[in-house]
């Protein structure tokens, strides 16, 4: 009567990077006993490296815009803090440093985001400036 080697078993703990950060995993990996001796301690080691890992494609930051206020004669200034505090929800004493950039340079950055938040805000301030019938122009630009 032989008695029999239990098999050994070992937990892993695996960190991978995903879109949310990194995250640990745990994997379970089995050996055959006396596999470890057979094959070497290095070389059980190297094998079960090869085993465990996992590798998920690492991502890119998303691409930034700017989203610009032009000057124009016509839009009063008290339209454009109202734009700056209800669309890109900026306080009152922020809003108006802005509106006095744009109006002493022509031109100003109301915020920085991502292209499809900064679209929309775009759409926003061109529909509410339509409506209130002012020709305040605003654009994107990538940074």
């Amino acid at each position: 009567m032989t008695a029999e080697r239990p098999s050994r078993c070992r937990i892993v703990y695996v960190i991978i990077g995903t879109v949310d950060g990194p995250q640990t995993r745990k994997v379970r990996v089995d050996a055959i006993a006396g596999e470890e001796e057979a094959m070497g301690r290095r070389e059980f080691e190297e094998a079960d490296r090869d085993v465990v890992t996992e590798s998920e494609k690492k991502l890119k930051p998303p691409a930034m815009y700017k989203v610009l206020l032009h000057n124009d004669d016509y839009t009063t200034m008290e339209f454009v803090v109202q734009i700056l505090q209800s669309v890109f929800q900026r306080s009152h004493a922020e809003a108006t440093a802005i509106m006095l950039h744009v109006h002493r340079n022509g031109i100003g950055v109301a915020g920085v985001y991502t292209y499809e938040v900064a679209e929309t805000k775009v759409a926003i301030v061109d529909a509410m400036a339509r409506q209130h019938e002012f020709p305040l122009k605003c654009t994107l630009e990538p940074t």
